[in-house]
């Protein structure tokens, strides 16, 4: 279920990521891009709501159990990073560029840490039924990611 709640956890990719084409594979300008990212965030936002209503529906959880949900879906919710500024990432020296990504594989390590520490707390509050499809739901959705992932690209980002 991490894993599902923290599909922002790759974003640190986006920065290096190159400039995406326009409609008639045109380069877009920094509005056209900032433009199309806050889109990008947007739907992004909705499907991540969307998946959390559906996993509290199939949780039938109780009146009592509404603080803990609410508490672990404040920590887990994905954002997606902000645009890195490409400028001044074509300005960096690799050293620069490299304690750069250091900074940003930190960063996501300490949010997966919160996740973990969340998903932990609100598990603990979940009757063994509701665990079952706790877990059943995480372990779909880790399928499906690996899937839309595809093996190459699971390779590169897992370092393998």
């Amino acid at each position: 279920m991490v894993a599902l709640l923290s599909l922002g956890a790759l974003g640190s990719t986006y920065a290096a990521d190159p400039v995406p084409a326009g409609r008639h594979g045109h380069a877009l300008n920094q509005e056209e891009r900032a433009a199309k990212m806050e889109e990008h965030k947007a739907k992004f936002a909705e499907m991540v709501a969307k998946h959390q209503a559906a996993l509290h529906d199939k949780l039938k959880l109780t009146a009592a159990q509404e603080p803990a949900w609410q508490t672990f879906i404040a920590a887990v919710t994905p954002t997606l990073p902000t645009m890195a500024d490409r400028a001044a990432a074509a300005s960096m020296t690799t050293p620069e560029r490299l304690d750069q990504h250091l900074a940003m594989a930190k960063q996501h390590l300490a949010k997966m840490e919160t996740r973990v520490a969340a998903t932990k707390v609100f598990y603990a509050q979940l009757t063994p039924e509701q665990q079952k499809t706790f877990d059943a739901e995480a372990a779909k959705m880790h399928h499906r990611w690996g899937q839309r992932m595809g093996h190459g690209m699971m390779m590169r980002h897992h370092g393998a």
